[in-house]
């Protein structure tokens, strides 16, 4: 299940998961929330393993793209963030960044508010390399990193 607030990109990854013969669908959550969300089975993962440097930066695309952030707003200072609950998915992560060679901020917890939430920023050093090497397939956030290259 993979939920985001831009329609478009949802339905794209169901529609590249329909390629694999795989079943998706597509929703959106509630009445009044812009949440769209596809839904998939998991069996689809099982059996594979991240091991080549391409498979890490192909991973590292998805969760960013899932779970990353660049600025909304043109003209904002550049930024390019990874957040997640599961600070043993993001160390994970991170890791698989650094192995390509993009330089990370330490993993912290940016509001006491939410003890279980945790963040890493990209350093302002590797965002070049960050938009060539990982990139995105999200429209919004491929934008702003097409405009760092």
């Amino acid at each position: 299940r993979i939920g985001q607030k831009e329609e478009e990109y949802v339905r794209w990854i169901a529609d590249e998961l329909r390629k694999t013969g795989c079943k998706a669908w597509v929703y959106r959550e509630g009445t009044e929330r812009n949440l769209y969300i596809v839904e998939f089975s998991k069996s689809l993962l099982s059996g594979f393993e991240i091991t080549t440097l391409d498979d890490k930066a192909d991973y590292a695309r998805g969760y960013f793209d899932a779970e990353g952030s660049v600025p909304k707003k043109p003209g904002s200072r550049m930024y390019i963030y990874f957040c997640q609950k599961d600070k043993t998915d993001l160390e994970e992560v991170r890791a698989f960044l650094e192995e390509l060679g993009i330089v990370c901020g330490e993993i912290h917890n940016p509001t006491f508010k939410e003890p279980d939430y945790w963040r890493f920023f990209v350093s302002c050093k590797s965002y070049k390399d960050f938009a060539l090497k990982i990139g995105s397939r999200h429209p919004r956030k491929r934008k702003v990193l097409e405009m760092v290259i």
